[in-house]
């Protein structure tokens, strides 16, 4: 027991330590990753103060693409460059066909940059629809596309999107009759309506052999895309298309979706080589029936389908003190008859039935009606089993033949030449933010332009964010059952602490158990006692075991040698005690008095071989074990036991 408990202590020790070292790392790593983090927290606490002002001041400068470029747009300057579109929705009444949603340029409202600004969808519940040229087209030939650009639902949303259209190049394209039907090469970003949350990339594919356009819609994303349209902050949207015709969508740098244009896209691209012919039909007479009733099968004389689901229990008796004559509900004898109640048109006026106070105490009230049971003869309706359909055919589906429409496009990223960019949507939750469109064909060149806009906002947010402690209070505050998280998830290490570290309380036993671990002082007077008692005790036994045969005298003589040898290894190690001090005798006295010849400690050792030869193989594992811990209360209580044992 004393070795658990020291294997716990320094168990909980060790646990200690290391949560100390590892919480030290772990500090040591903020530290040395970021020094600003100091500031932020510093600086948040004044959030609460202000809450409009940056925790931190950031320096901003409106970003400059570090390399080519097709397009690149920051807002700073305003909406110069964009052009609103006047035209109408086709199939729609003029005064709800109109593209006049309002767009604003400004800052974000909660974690702005001083002296950022993006563009804004102001108005709830009509259609927008702006645009603007690129810098140069994009040709879909062996350069990577890169289209990114930033979003913030700062007011979370319920229906709306805030997607963008690269749109296609044409001799004929105005960009103030931008609308829904414009044709466009590529669309992505987020839509959401519902708790349906999509983040789109469709592109039109042209038929070589027809040359009408398809949409091809990529594979919905494995993650959950809830949070990047509730939590109000600014997330970066980046779409990655590459010439090996593969794919990725990230989300703040992170990629959220990858596959390829000719195995990921719905419907493929490559339609099937064989179709299912249309003019095929299934045969009359055939079977898609794997079993049928067995028609050999006959219904047992003694199967009774008329026999009831329940019956009456006839076993069941009527409760003692069952009311028979008392209604289970009776008039309210305290209700009155409305001033206003006119018999003529609401008919005779009756008092409202209420429980009839009597049946509480009683079993029951009314005419007594025997429980139902279980009716042992039902079988209900009989039916054949079923067996295997000799006839199976399995199921019929129609032959296939060679598709008339096949055609195979090996490489689908050789897509239409885009030449302008355009936002064309309608949202029912207003302030919905953009910023810093790009698009490029180097990522470095992506990754530089986000570190110097987007970068800037993360750093900001990250600053004005309420520490651990609030968040929790803030969570706790619109979901009440997480108090019970929290208390449990404290209180379960506290538990485990006192249970495992905390010294516990030594029982009674223990400490009995531990006094027999120590040897104990013992004086001579009390020494010579105890040998005295037990060698009365030794002649009183031999008298009783006279007729006892040579290896009982053997045993006896071998045992009386031990106390001997024990008594003076005893007399030797045993401390003088204080009620001796006056004398200044000590053990040693005794021990000469009681020397033994060395003659008759080799007939002891003699004896001891020859009583080891003859010992009975008997013995059990718990004898010895017994005798051993006899030994560590006194060597004259372990003769006794020994001899004890033997009789």
């Amino acid at each position: 027991i004393t070795k658990m408990h020291f294997q716990w202590d320094w168990l909980c020790l060790g646990v200690l330590i290391i949560s100390s070292v590892t919480a030290g790392m772990e500090n040591e790593e903020n530290v040395d990753a970021d020094v600003e983090v100091e500031d932020f927290d510093k600086q948040s606490q004044e959030a609460d103060v202000d809450r409009d002002k940056s925790s931190i001041e950031v320096v901003y400068q409106t970003p400059k693409p570090t390399g080519e470029v097709y397009f690149a747009e920051t807002f700073d300057e305003g909406l110069s460059r964009w052009v609103l579109s006047v035209t109408l929705k086709e199939d729609m009444d003029d005064n709800v066909a109109k593209y006049d949603g309002r767009w604003e340029v400004e800052e974000l409202k909660e974690n702005a940059v001083p002296g950022d600004k993006g563009l804004v969808l102001k108005s709830v519940a009509k259609y927008h629809a702006i645009s603007a040229m690129l810098t140069k087209a994009f040709v879909f030939d062996d350069k990577p596309l890169i289209l990114q650009y930033e979003v913030n639902f700062q007011k979370g949303i319920d229906c709306g999107g805030a997607y963008i259209k690269l749109l296609s190049r044409s001799d004929d394209l105005n960009l103030e009759y931008f609308f829904d039907k414009t044709p466009y090469t590529i669309m992505f970003g987020p839509d959401k309506c519902g708790e349906d949350y999509k983040l789109h990339f469709i592109f039109r594919h042209k038929n070589p052999k027809t040359g009408e356009y398809d949409e091809k819609h990529a594979e919905r994303p494995d993650v959950d895309l809830k949070k990047f349209y509730l939590d109000k902050k600014t997330h970066l949207y980046t779409l990655v298309l590459r010439p090996d015709d593969t794919f990725e969508i990230l989300i703040d740098q992170t990629v959220v979706s990858k596959g390829s244009l000719l195995e990921n896209m719905i419907p493929p691209v490559n339609p099937s080589k064989e179709i299912e012919d249309p003019t095929d039909k299934k045969p009359d007479d055939w079977d898609e029936r794997p079993k049928i009733p067995d028609p050999n099968a006959v219904k047992p004389d003694d199967w009774d389908e008329d026999e009831p689901a329940k019956i009456e229990d006839p076993d069941a008796v009527k409760p003692e003190g069952w009311l028979d004559d008392e209604p289970q509900y009776i008039p309210d004898p305290n209700a009155k008859k409305p001033k206003d109640w006119d018999e003529e048109m609401d008919g005779e006026w009756e008092a409202p039935q209420i429980p009839n106070p009597k049946c509480e105490t009683a079993p029951g009230c009314g005419e007594w009606v025997r429980p139902m049971k279980n009716n042992p003869k039902y079988k209900g309706k009989w039916r054949a089993p079923m067996i295997d359909n000799p006839n199976y055919q399995g199921i019929w589906s129609p032959r296939k033949i060679p598709n008339p429409d096949y055609f195979e496009d090996l490489h689908p990223f050789k897509m239409t030449t885009v030449s302008a960019i355009g936002l064309e949507l309608w949202s029912m939750t207003s302030d919905i933010y953009f910023d810093n469109f790009i698009i490029c064909s180097e990522k470095e060149v992506a990754d530089r332009w986000a570190a110097d806009s987007w970068g800037l906002k993360k750093l900001v947010a990250s600053a004005n964010e309420p520490g651990m402690f609030s968040q929790l209070v803030t969570a706790a505050e619109d979901h009440p059952w997480l108090w019970v998280l929290y208390i449990l998830t404290l209180a379960l290490p506290v538990g485990l602490t006192v249970l495992f570290c905390w010294p516990a309380k030594k029982s009674d036993e223990y400490i009995d158990f531990k006094r027999t671990d120590v040897s104990k002082q013992i004086t001579k007077g009390k020494l010579k006692e105890e040998r005295e008692e037990f060698e009365d005790d030794e002649l009183e036994e031999e008298k009783e075991n006279e007729d006892t045969g040579e290896d009982e005298r053997r045993e006896m003589e071998e045992t009386k040698r031990e106390l001997i040898k024990d008594t003076k290894k005893m007399g030797r190690e045993a401390p003088v005690s204080e009620d001796e001090g006056e004398g200044g005798e000590d053990i040693y006295d005794d021990d000469e008095e009681n020397e033994v010849p060395d003659e008759e400690e080799n007939e002891v050792a003699d004896g001891s071989q020859e009583e080891g030869d003859r010992s009975n193989k008997s013995d059990s594992e718990d004898e010895k074990k017994e005798a051993d811990e006899g030994m560590g209360d006194h060597p004259l209580k372990s003769v006794r036991k020994r001899r004890e044992r033997k009789d």
